[in-house]
């Protein structure tokens, strides 16, 4: 990938699945993408595992109110119950979302990111996958919910990727990969 190439990854304090964090953000460094970890505050980001268990902790490089949104190729929104539920309430993720969505920029959502879709409005119309426990919240956002471990979708003039929890990392990444390797759609 090209040293330019930047990736956003937002997420809250508290509860981020640890693996839906630190392995993309790892993958993306490894090939040389340039990622920044935006989180409501300052703070240390502490991650659980399986949504329970005490994970790494982790330094944000920015609030969510600081984040400049065009300045990055792709939006990675990692899952974890407690992060996603509480994400998708600051003003300042779905203004991000947006930014990326409007633009033709793509977005990467494992497991329970794609809550933060369905309260943005940009769910409709789309095809992905999430945590099983999110199809009928997807579902009554016009989204088409598929039980697949990588489910890509074009539609709307950007590029959506989604996956439904840590043992699809693997398909994820190759997603993530493909779309920065595509960029933006027009």
């Amino acid at each position: 990938m090209n040293r330019d190439t930047k990736a956003l990854a937002i997420v809250t304090n508290y509860g981020v699945e640890q693996d839906e964090l630190l392995v993309p953000v790892k993958h993306l460094r490894e090939d040389g993408v340039h990622v920044d970890i935006a989180a409501p505050t300052r703070d240390d980001i502490r991650t659980l595992v399986g949504d329970k268990e005490p994970g790494e902790t982790v330094s944000p490089t920015h609030t969510l109110e600081e984040v400049d949104a065009t300045g990055y190729d792709l939006l990675l929104i990692p899952g974890g119950t407690l992060n996603a539920d509480t994400l998708r309430t600051h003003r300042e993720a779905v203004d991000i979302l947006l930014a990326f969505t409007t633009s033709g920029r793509p977005v990467a959502a494992i497991c329970h990111g794609p809550w933060l879709l369905a309260e943005a409005g940009v769910a409709h119309g789309k095809e992905l996958t999430s945590y099983p426990s999110l199809r009928t919240d997807l579902a009554n956002a016009g989204a088409t919910w598929a039980d697949a471990a990588l489910v890509t979708d074009d539609t709307g003039g950007w590029r959506l990727v989604t996956s439904r929890k840590p043992d699809d990392l693997d398909q994820f990444l190759r997603g993530i990969d493909a779309a920065l390797k595509l960029g933006a759609t027009p």
